[in-house]
């Protein structure tokens, strides 16, 4: 095993692991470890009869789950190319990713194939099922020749069963391309990341000594997006490393799913986009404290403290009662509910990164972790503020070092365009980085406004005022005619269980306005309000498409 080879660590987790389980599907069979090992031989052996070679493309697309993981690992310890695209992309955009990546294999759920127009993907010359491994179509005599004979070729291989000597994992290349991650992008044309075999190991190796709580056999809940950097880099790439058992959702994570799949669990490290814990302090914890004895307790310096302790345990009892850290990814977290976390110390922290970094460019044990800000940066990697006083003065984020993708696939002009002269990524965000490394984030280069004397206006901290009311269900701020607008969705469910009717809509949210205002400069205050009866278009990451909504 080469040092620093990622799949080297995954390889030796499997092995040291053997006989413990790996991974759950949702009401569904479990495999151990040696299952998961025998999956990915059989799969090596199906690749090999369709033909594919080292560095060939292999899309994966479908809703999480063990067969999921299994044929992305399959893909690399083999030697090719694994492309993620999310499940929830429209199908023109999974047409154009399969297309522009070359892909060659695609596995993909039946229930997404049958709306997938063949002639879009000509490229393509053979296409699983994700949901049982059966083969949907191929041109390969070869592999046409193989699949009928699969079950009868495999029982005989294995007739004296499957050791940890059997494994067969290829020996990568740091710089060698391993994952190709379309973004989501709030713009039209997905971009295509070029993640090479250091981003993965360099990823995977800060994780396994920085979340080192985590230990064999313990429980992971899965239920980000796998197509996404965060979901795979640390619920499933760190889980394999370690040897724990990851629990596939592989559906919606409502509350009450949610509830169960910790109960059941008991996970320690929990991943979270900022909604998933906001939901569970503003609809259920801020409700409470207004009422009863709860309310009048809180207001007692020396009581107040038995209500957070109490809140607190029951925070972590919802995740399971065994929690020692939620990381929060993906956005920032609203103030008010962050500011309530720290007071009542429930162990959160919030990371920051990027699909170019796959993804982390910082993170913080919670017990280290600062207000606002998301996190110190990563071993590793670099970062860098473009401003005269990067402490004081914001700037946009550049960030180098081994966790950074190799460019765009086949896009030359957009990798360019991203770097500068002397090889800093620019990500695009603004923000500031104190003297201990942390760094806070403002918003995005993208999104920022000019006031009426060129000062920068940071929409989402006005945004992030705005969606502290409980009447809100989401907002977006932009910039009109040099004045700065309050699109609002109304929270309606709120609204009509507080019995405020719609006629009185425009009065509560002009208030609202006028509250907020009082908190801001008077170059960037909102001037108007809009109200929106439907919640606004969003890419499958759930940011806001913004361009759709800015004149």
């Amino acid at each position: 095993m080469t040092q620093n080879s990622f799949l080297g660590i995954i390889e030796q987790s499997i092995r040291n692991n053997w006989n413990l389980p790996a991974m759950t599907d949702y009401e569904g069979k479990t495999l151990y470890y040696k299952d998961f090992a025998r999956e990915m031989d059989q799969l090596h052996d199906v690749f090999n009869a369709a033909g594919v070679q080292r560095g060939d493309k292999i899309s994966i697309c479908g809703r999480n789950s063990s067969n999921w993981a299994i044929v992305f690992f399959a893909t690399l310890s083999y030697g090719a190319v694994s492309v993620n695209i999310l499940n929830e992309f429209d199908k023109g955009s999974v047409q154009f990713i399969v297309d522009h990546s070359d892909s060659k294999v695609v596995f993909i759920d039946e229930s997404i194939w049958n709306g997938i127009d063949e002639n879009a993907i000509p490229k393509t010359e053979t296409v699983f099922s994700l949901d049982n491994f059966s083969l949907l179509k191929t041109s390969s005599d070869d592999l046409n020749k193989f699949m009928p004979e699969a079950a009868d070729y495999f029982s005989n291989k294995y007739r004296k069963g499957f050791f940890v000597n059997d494994l067969n994992f290829k020996t990568e290349r740091p710089e060698e391309l391993a994952i190709i991650n379309y973004t989501s992008g709030t713009t039209s044309s997905p971009k295509g990341v070029m993640l090479p075999y250091r981003s993965l190991w360099s990823n995977t190796k800060y994780a396994n000594e920085n979340v080192n709580f985590l230990l064999p056999g313990d429980n992971i809940v899965c239920m980000l997006p796998m197509a996404h950097t965060y979901g795979l880099a640390f619920e499933i790439l760190n889980s394999i490393a370690i040897g724990c058992h990851i629990h596939f959702l592989g559906k919606t994570p409502s509350p009450k799913i949610l509830k169960d799949a910790f109960a059941m669990t008991k996970p320690k490290l929990v991943l979270a986009v900022p909604l998933i814990l906001e939901k569970i302090v503003t609809k259920v914890v801020f409700p409470k404290l207004k009422k009863g004895s709860a309310a009048t307790l809180i207001k007692i310096p020396l009581l107040n403290s038995i209500v957070y302790s109490k809140v607190r345990k029951s925070m972590i009892e919802f995740f399971g009662g065994e929690l020692d850290e939620v990381v929060i990814g993906g956005a920032a977290l609203n103030s008010d509910v962050e500011n309530f976390l720290k007071k009542i110390k429930f162990p959160f922290t919030v990371g920051y990164g990027m699909t170019e970094c796959g993804p982390l460019i910082s993170y913080a044990y919670w017990k280290e972790y600062k207000k606002r800000s998301s996190g110190k940066v990563v071993d590793r990697m670099q970062v860098k503020i473009d401003s005269k006083d990067p402490e004081n003065i914001v700037g946009e984020i550049l960030t180098k070092g081994s966790n950074l993708m190799l460019g765009y696939y086949k896009n030359e002009e957009a990798t360019k365009e991203t770097f500068t002269s002397d090889g800093w990524f620019k990500t695009g965000d603004l923000g500031t980085k104190d003297k201990d490394s942390f760094i806070f984030i403002k918003g995005r280069n993208k999104n920022m406004l000019l006031g009426p004397s060129g000062q920068n206006i940071y929409p989402e901290e006005i945004e992030e005022k705005l969606n502290s009311s409980d009447y809100i269900s989401e907002v977006l701020v932009i910039g009109e005619n040099q004045k700065i607008i309050a699109l609002i969705v109304p929270d309606k469910e709120a609204l009509e269980s507080e019995g405020i009717e719609e006629e009185k809509w425009n009065t509560l949210f002009t208030n609202i306005i006028k509250e907020v205002n009082s908190t801001l400069p008077n170059y960037s205050r909102i001037a108007s309000i809009r109200i929106q009866d439907e919640e606004f278009d969003k890419t499958p990451k759930r940011s806001i498409k913004r361009f759709k909504y800015q004149k």
